[in-house]
């Protein structure tokens, strides 16, 4: 690896062409194969699903080709990208455990709903029998299933979650940091490509919201300040852990759960709950995203500038 051999100019401007190329691959086949327009919504979430897989992959190769690799160290680019084997509990427990901390309010606020129905069940069954626990065990496999088979499920917790931490983070950041950027700086700079390569967005809301565009900007704007948040989050844990799995995880889990829930009308305890969320989540931010808890006996640090080893 050669310190200077990619300049900060070429770097943005492959990551800018990366998210470019992210959402302008999804049109591609309306407006530049001229394809016809899929039969069902299903299909058309498919076919973009092909799309997302070829941008990941160009982008791939792309970050592959402008990385300073020396010949020998080839074997080193999945490290690089934050593809490892070695401490992946670690990278999959520990962020989960921290970004559910931000949601103890929504959790504490779905238990209390679970709590409720279970009573009310259990009241109009007549009791804890072994057939009202069949019957809940039956409806909650019922439910997987559903899920397991839902298409816009697998769109925004896996296939979403999966290419777009494998463009912005483990493409973009090797990039940054080889061009000479600083940690901070790249945590900060990689979700602006991340949010704009969300503004595609834009029409279908101004649409939704009957060609308003004061709503249909101030929801996008809402939505890319989220995506701001986020991305500086994911590039956090991306950067510190040196494992690509550990924002995928937590991005799964914050699509899974939406917004976090933040007050409740009678039910004090879900703010209680999400201010200790809060506050333990700044508490833990450090200490749990410690470098040495995912790269300590390791032979030698595969990551670009030794960042995953907090070098």
């Amino acid at each position: 690896m050669e310190d200077g051999a990619l300049s900060k100019p070429a770097a943005v401007l492959a990551c800018a062409a990366m998210a470019s190329f992210y959402v302008g691959i999804l049109y591609a086949p309306t407006l530049l194969l001229r394809l016809p327009p899929p039969s069902s919504h299903n299909n058309f979430l498919i076919r973009r699903f092909i799309c997302a897989g070829v941008s990941s992959l160009v982008s791939v190769v792309v970050s592959a080709l402008l990385l300073p690799i020396k010949s020998g160290e080839a074997s080193d680019l999945l490290g690089v990208y934050g593809i490892r084997t070695d401490h992946i509990w670690q990278a999959l427990v520990f962020p989960l455990s921290l970004t559910a901390l931000m949601y103890a309010g929504s959790l504490t606020f779905m238990s209390l709903l679970l709590i409720h129905s279970l009573r009310e069940d259990v009241n109009c069954s007549g009791g804890l029998s072994f057939d009202y626990i069949k019957s809940i065990s039956l409806e909650a496999a019922a439910s997987l299933r559903s899920i397991s088979s839902s298409v816009m499920h697998w769109r925004n917790y896996v296939v979403a979650p999966v290419t777009e931490e494998l463009v912005f983070r483990a493409c973009m950041i090797p990039l940054l940091l080889c061009a000479g950027f600083q940690k901070n700086t790249v945590i900060f700079l990689c979700p602006i490509f991340f949010s704009l390569a969300h503004l595609n967005h834009l029409m279908d809301v101004y649409i939704k919201q009957q060609n308003n565009w004061t709503k249909a900007c101030m929801i996008i704007g809402l939505q890319l300040g989220y995506t701001v948040v986020f991305g500086s989050y994911a590039s956090f844990l991306f950067i510190q852990t040196g494992h690509f799995i550990a924002p995928v995880v937590a991005h799964m889990f914050c699509n899974i759960m939406g917004l976090p829930v933040l007050v409740s009308p009678g039910k004090g305890i879900i703010s209680v709950a999400f201010i200790a969320g809060v506050l333990g989540f700044l508490w833990l931010l450090f200490p749990i995203t410690n470098s040495g808890l995912y790269n300590d006996r390791t032979d030698n640090c595969r990551c670009w500038q030794g960042y995953c080893s907090g070098n």
